[in-house]
């Protein structure tokens, strides 16, 4: 079966979105040190409203490359993406939560990976 272009884009779209997240998750600690240490709450504040930018690209990513695609592939897109948003939502809460928005970034970047495979 021959992938239609849209929804492969839609997955190399997830993918984009999920590795940014994971690095921008990695970075964000450092840098709102840097902007608290220089008096910079914009920067700190940008930082941290990314979470919701990366949110709103992986609904839409899944949303599009799940639309014509196994059952299997479709539960596990949408599983991984609410873990997502779960765990970045909840990760001022609990630490544990952060964790948990790595995991299912990854899952979601498997998952895409395995969409365009199929």
């Amino acid at each position: 079966m021959v992938p239609s272009v849209s929804r492969s884009k839609a997955d190399y779209i997830g993918i984009t979105g999920s590795v940014l997240c994971i690095i921008h998750c990695l970075i964000t600690p450092v840098a709102v040190m840097t902007s608290t240490l220089l008096n910079h709450n914009t920067l700190r504040i940008g930082f941290l409203s990314l979470d919701y930018l990366f949110i709103g690209i992986n609904i839409l990513a899944v949303w599009s490359a799940s639309r014509h695609t196994s059952w299997p592939i479709r539960i596990a897109l949408w599983s991984f993406l609410i873990l997502f948003a779960v765990g970045l939502l909840l990760e001022d809460i609990s630490p544990s939560a952060e964790y948990l928005a790595y995991a299912a970034s990854l899952g979601l970047v498997l998952t895409h990976l395995a969409n365009i495979r199929y």
